[in-house]
């Protein structure tokens, strides 16, 4: 059966996420994280689009990315970060083959039934992703630490970040927008307390 063609949504908002081969750790370690964010910049240098948050862990990535209008498509973007991740663990483990387990999963965030509500909770499922995992303690020291930049103003993490523009709905300034972030960060953590 031929596989369902992707969505490519330009303009859109696309929660993107993949996993190495066999579900291995192949992203552990400082080398793992270090070629994660090599690559993201490169695309980043390469091909214009909004990087809304990224995280590594252990064996898959997430990355939420938002296409322009007429510029490169989300499979573009993802074929050329997951190509260079790829190739730096190959070139370096001197191995050959394939790094990734599958073709990337995508779900685009303007087509959730609320999308700003999807957007918030998923900003903070993938900041506590390293955390569920036991890489970390808090999503504001993971490696990559996107989630800081949504609440500290001016924060500079590895690779470049873009503030989603949901975000700027939720206050008329910085802080006030920061403040009912918050509030989903601590109903996120209430479900996993639930849950562990």
């Amino acid at each position: 059966m031929p596989r369902e063609l992707r969505k490519t949504g330009q303009g859109l908002t696309h929660h993107c996420y993949t996993r190495c081969r066999g579900k291995k750790n192949l992203l552990q370690g400082k080398y793992g994280k270090k070629y994660f964010i090599e690559a993201v910049l490169m695309c980043q240098e390469k091909y214009d689009f909004e990087l809304i948050a990224a995280e590594v862990v252990s064996n898959h990535i997430h990355l939420v990315i938002k296409t322009l209008a007429d510029k490169e498509t989300i499979s573009l973007i993802m074929q050329y970060i997951k190509s260079r991740i790829a190739e730096k663990y190959n070139r370096a483990m001197m191995e050959t083959g394939p790094f990734w387990n599958e073709r990337f999963n995508s779900k685009i965030v303007e087509e959730a039934e609320d999308p700003e509500q999807y957007l918030f909770w998923l900003l903070w499922y993938i900041g506590f992703n390293p955390v569920r995992k036991g890489q970390s303690r808090d999503p504001r020291n993971n490696d990559i630490g996107f989630i800081n930049c949504y609440l500290i103003e001016n924060y500079e993490a590895p690779v470049k970040i873009t503030l989603h523009p949901f975000f700027y709905k939720l206050g008329s300034v910085f802080e006030e927008c920061v403040k009912k972030f918050i509030y989903y960060e601590d109903a996120y953590r209430k479900r996993i307390a639930v849950i562990y």
